[in-house]
């Protein structure tokens, strides 16, 4: 097949922005779905945007939501593509105890409905589907570390949606024999993950309180540990997952893990700043070093109905059957996430003075 044509829904991501970039640069077309939206949400993708009408343009935009199966079915039939990564999700795992029904119905039925587009549209031999799968899906975990083969314990709504999107991937490349796969990723972050997880916000709370907009880091389990790798990485993963043979199901993960409160404190290091931490439970603090100021509270809000205490993958079959490893170190993920918040803030001081 000579045309290489990505369609990649949930673009305007952080995996979504940094796949995209990949595929630009590997010499693919690339469709990317967007919701509405009446406030700008494509800052990740802005310096890859090209005006459609430019005659060597490779990037188009379009508006689409996993939850309306007739303008997905559209947009597939339209844009023809080779390669389907489905990235789009309501993915923080909180919020889905908040909205738990539209999270099953983007996350699960999502899924569902981008299958069943590519089947009546008889495009099986043609696209190739890559579906975000979640190291949430072994919750309390079986076994450690997390294969492939390792039995699956979702601990949130989020978790048993994205369970249903796994194999019902499965299922319609067995019933129907598209090429189909999962990635298992495990945590993958970078300066643009959203701000509402808990990466960026240590981070962006570490700029902050080393510029003096901040005071303090409010958070719930400290004790909780992830297996953390950088999106940039991951999504190459990604790719290597449709170039394979065969499809499958391929777990991406860096083999470490880190608790939260070792994120902490390597984030704090990236400024020269040592925590001290006194107490236990939500009474813990974590205090500075050198000057005893209080820096990081525990706050119980911030914990989850069911938590997920351990999540560690072992990426062994990727590296033998793709050829994938990840190429960014726990403590290179942190410093390069801190320094971009420190510089975003910089930005967002300097307009401010500006414009006084």
């Amino acid at each position: 097949m000579t045309d290489r044509i990505a369609l990649i829904t949930g673009v305007t991501g952080q995996d979504g922005a940094y796949l995209a970039r990949l595929l630009l640069e590997k010499g693919y077309t690339v469709h990317g779905l967007k919701r509405r939206s009446s406030s700008f949400n494509t800052e990740r993708i802005d310096d890859i945007y090209v005006d459609p009408h430019e005659p060597d343009a490779r990037f188009f935009l379009h508006y689409a939501d996993l939850t309306d199966a007739t303008n997905l079915i559209r947009i597939i039939q339209e844009t023809r593509p080779t390669e389907i990564y489905n990235l789009a999700a309501q993915s923080h795992v909180q919020v889905s105890f908040e909205t738990p029904e539209y999270t099953g119905n983007a996350d699960a039925l999502g899924t569902l409905r981008l299958l069943e587009a590519i089947r009546i549209l008889k495009m099986e031999e043609r696209v190739r589907f890559y579906q975000a799968s979640t190291s949430e899906l072994f919750g309390k975990v079986q076994e450690v570390p997390q294969t492939e083969k390792t039995p699956f314990y979702p601990r949130s709504p989020y978790a048993a949606a994205k369970l249903y999107a796994y194999w019902i991937t499965i299922n319609y490349r067995e019933a129907y024999g598209m090429f189909a796969s999962n990635g298992i990723l495990f945590n993958h972050e970078g300066p643009t993950r959203g701000e509402t997880f808990v990466t960026r916000k240590i981070t962006r709370a570490v700029a902050g309180i080393e510029r003096g907009f901040q005071s303090t880091l409010y958070l719930g389990n400290l004790d909780a540990k992830r297996d953390w790798g950088h999106a940039r990485d991951y999504v190459e993963g990604m790719w290597r997952i449709l170039l394979h043979a065969e499809p499958d199901d391929f777990v991406l993960a860096t083999g470490e893990t880190h608790s939260v409160r070792e994120f902490v404190e390597r984030a704090f290091r990236a400024v020269g700043r040592v925590i001290v931490w006194q107490g236990k439970g939500v009474d813990e603090i974590g205090r500075d070093g050198k000057t005893g100021e209080i820096l990081v509270r525990v706050d119980p809000r911030h914990f989850r109905p069911t938590d997920v205490d351990l999540l560690m993958g072992n990426p062994a079959k990727a590296r033998s059957k793709l050829g994938w490893s990840p190429k960014t170190t726990f403590s290179d993920l942190v410093a390069e996430m801190v320094a971009a918040d420190l510089k975003r803030l910089e930005r967002e001081s300097w307009h401010m003075d500006s414009s006084v």
